[in-house]
């Protein structure tokens, strides 16, 4: 598996920078119920209805700690929701547009909640889970051992990015400028786009620094660098979270430089389909409307997750100001319903998912990975529960 434990900006609760932050982080363990409500939730229509199909709780393993880039599945708790502070998870009715579906759903914090590791290798560690949230380049990677297949594309476009400071580098305006150069670029270790990006001559091999760990000092410090990020989160948080830099910063999206790549995806265990297929008929186009309702109208979604990352009490520091410019940023680069609005949602396009396939299958196997014999996209992408009348146009 391809394992890049900093792969998102964290924040640490005590660090030698002072991070101006929105929200005070509870310290509370256990479970915390849901706000009191007298309103039952209504029961859902026979076609959204999941009970006798699904397991009486979906379990969904998110890749990351919570944040604006998981919100379609986050959107799938009901009002009912508990949220558990130890395990860090929530647990609720699944709704399909406020509706009552017939079963539960259980939301697994990922990041330090699993120790860093691939979403892939959780779910082989542990079977509950229904769906984790896996990265391309792992299912690919662990198709002999772990094999998975995605089933819904949570996000069309990746928000990965290389972002720099613009008072220093006021002559760079593409990844492939800070390739003219021979200014380093911060990366986690293992970071498959950085290898890309060279195989491609869009950057030198001297230049990729593998040493970020995920916090701003770097950064700060040295603004000569280019450095990775999403732009869901980092250029809202460095200029208006971090008080030492406080100023925009300047990026590209890796997509746009040559590495543009499904990145993670509600995937099950391959050897599952069969037997979940029936669940995941009706369920994956609960997913696709939820995505849609979610871009439509953010708001309580994102309370959820800015409480969530408060109660989980991490050093994940995730405010409102995050969550406003993770969906903002989102609708503007069109990262979760794509460029061509009559694309499916959650969809694989067949022209983009070969072109991922063949694009990490090369990286992978130059890095040292062993690729499976005879393994193809259709191994690692599946469009057979996806509704195709369901599109953002």
């Amino acid at each position: 598996m391809i394992h890049s434990p900093a792969h998102r900006l964290r924040r640490p609760l005590v660090a030698a920078l002072v991070i101006v932050v929105g929200a005070s982080l509870a310290s509370c363990a256990g479970s915390t119920p849901a706000p009191t409500s007298d309103a039952a939730i209504p029961a859902a229509d026979a076609a959204s209805t999941l009970s006798g199909v699904c397991p009486a709780t979906v379990v969904v393993q998110a890749t990351w700690e919570p944040e604006v880039d998981q919100a379609p599945f986050y959107n799938l708790v009901g009002p009912d929701r508990v949220i558990d502070t130890s395990k860090k998870s929530v647990t609720g009715t699944l709704v399909d547009g406020g509706k009552d579906t017939g079963v539960t759903i259980e939301v697994r914090s990922g990041g330090s909640a699993i120790g860093y590791q691939p979403v892939a290798s959780q779910m082989y560690t542990d079977t509950s889970i229904t769906l984790g949230s896996v990265t391309t380049e792992d299912r690919i990677a662990g198709a002999t051992s772990q094999p998975t297949i995605g089933v819904f594309a949570t996000r069309q476009l990746s928000p990965l990015m290389l972002m720099w400071d613009p008072a220093t580098h006021p002559d760079w305006n593409s990844i492939a400028d800070i390739g003219k150069t021979d200014a380093a670029v911060v990366v986690p270790k293992g970071a498959l786009f950085a290898d890309a990006l060279v195989a491609q001559g869009v950057l030198k091999a001297s230049q990729i620094d593998p040493t970020y760990d995920g916090t701003p000092a770097r950064f700060v410090s040295d603004p000569s660098i280019a450095q990775d990020g999403f732009v869901t989160s980092e250029p809202y948080i460095y200029e208006h979270e971090v008080a030492q830099w406080g100023k925009p910063v300047k990026y590209q999206l890796v997509k746009d430089a040559g590495y543009d790549v499904y990145p993670d995806s509600l995937s099950i265990r391959s050897g599952d389909l069969t037997t979940l297929a029936p669940c995941l008929e009706k369920l994956v186009p609960v997913l696709q409307r939820s995505e849609l309702a979610y871009l439509a109208d953010p708001t309580a979604t994102n309370d959820l997750i800015v409480t969530l990352a408060e109660q989980y009490n991490t050093g994940w520091v995730y405010s409102a100001g995050v969550a406003d410019a993770g969906i903002a940023a989102t609708k503007k680069y069109q990262t979760m319903t794509g460029t061509d609005l009559s694309v499916p949602m959650g969809s694989f396009e067949q022209t983009r998912a070969d072109s991922s396939f063949e694009l990490l299958t090369k990286t992978l196997g130059a890095s040292g990975v062993t690729i499976k014999p005879g393994l193809t996209a259709a191994d690692v992408f599946t469009n057979q529960f996806i509704d195709t009348s369901i599109t953002s146009e």
